[in-house]
């Protein structure tokens, strides 16, 4: 095996479905600053000229032609199959990078063989003293399934003041700019694709914590975030592949026992926001909560099939850091709105 004082190799992969102008406005920062690693786009079939774009600006870096629209899940895991390197770094194709984000991730991955994936601190880069929606600094789960992180509770996205620079193991690692480890991305076979997009993220790193390995985020790298790039929240359809994914990952991934009753729970509480987006008129959304329930009854014998994959080489049961808690119940009822508040629940 490669000794630890060897340069790791590293293949940045940029996801891009018709974002030009996400292309034009970011790769300039991607490009000078991560000047030894690789840098793929890969293309989820686009039609628009984006990739001609990167061809004609860009021709040191590679692209990765997928055959159809395979969404965040499967156009990864299609395109990463042709990328060899040690360390993947999943990014958004909306996400500026700041000077010197690779290497603190790349050192802590190094010295230490049982973290499978890192982030950075994600800002808002068009409000850059704010924590991000996508990922925040690092994201937790609580009882019930419901991810949060460390920054961001729901819609309360805190300001960056330095409250969480520390390193930090967490639950999940974002999507939006994932550091992992090639090998362990592959010992659990990827992405779902049946996620297609959306939370397919955190059901990977639930995977992964289940046969033993940690995840991190290191705020000393930082990235500024867009967000909403593809899916904007407004859309019915995000509202509908959260509802579903999370019930999904809650089912396939989580061990630490009394699982139907937290899946009654947590359709108990969808139904509650179900109710909200009413109140709200947003009719819409709540009919997507209501296809998102029934897609997932569907889908039970494929999930439990799934879960039953795992149960064999199980050796984490319990997956820490987690909130033994109800966030809804903290959130809404207690008015608890940062991480901070939260720490003492977190084991």
């Amino acid at each position: 095996s490669r000794s630890l004082n060897q340069n790791p190799t590293v293949a940045i992969v940029i996801l891009n479905w018709n974002g030009k102008s996400w292309l034009e406005k970011f790769l300039p920062s991607v490009t000078k600053h991560s000047l030894n690693s690789n840098i793929y786009v890969a293309d989820n079939a686009s039609t628009d000229n984006s990739i001609s774009f990167v061809q004609q600006n860009y021709p040191e870096i590679s692209v990765l032609r997928n055959k159809a629209n395979y969404g965040f899940a499967g156009g990864y895991n299609q395109a990463l199959k042709s990328v060899s390197a040690d360390y993947y770094v999943l990014l958004n194709s909306d996400i500026e990078v700041s000077e010197n984000w690779i290497r603190p991730i790349i050192n802590l991955l190094e010295s230490d063989k049982t973290i499978a994936a890192c982030m950075p601190k994600i800002l808002d880069f068009k409000n850059q003293n704010l924590f991000e929606y996508a990922g925040a600094c690092g994201g937790y789960m609580d009882k019930f399934g419901y991810p949060f992180c460390r920054g961001r509770i729901f819609d309360s996205v805190e300001e960056d003041k330095h409250q969480y620079d520390g390193t930090a193991e967490i639950f999940w690692a974002t999507g939006a700019c994932m550091f992992i480890r090639s090998s362990a991305f592959w010992e659990v076979n990827g992405f779902d694709e049946d996620f297609f997009a959306h939370m397919e993220e955190i059901d990977l790193c639930w995977r992964l914590k289940n046969i033993g390995y940690k995840i991190f985020c290191v705020p000393e790298s930082r990235v500024y975030h867009v967000g909403g790039g593809t899916l904007q929240t407004s859309d019915p359809q995000k509202t509908f592949l959260n509802f579903r994914n999370s019930l999904v990952t809650q089912t396939k991934n989580n061990f630490s026992g009394g699982l139907f009753w937290k899946i009654f729970v947590r359709l108990i509480l969808d139904g509650v926001a179900g109710l909200k987006f009413i109140t709200e008129r947003k009719t819409k959304h709540c009919l997507a909560i209501i296809h998102a329930h029934w897609a997932y009854f569907r889908s039970l014998r494929k999930t439990f099939k799934k879960r039953n994959q795992q149960k064999n080489s199980r050796l984490n049961a319990k997956c820490s850091p987690a909130l033994n808690r109800s966030i809804v119940y903290l959130y809404f009822v207690k008015r608890v709105k940062t991480f901070a508040q939260l720490e003492k629940y977190i084991r």
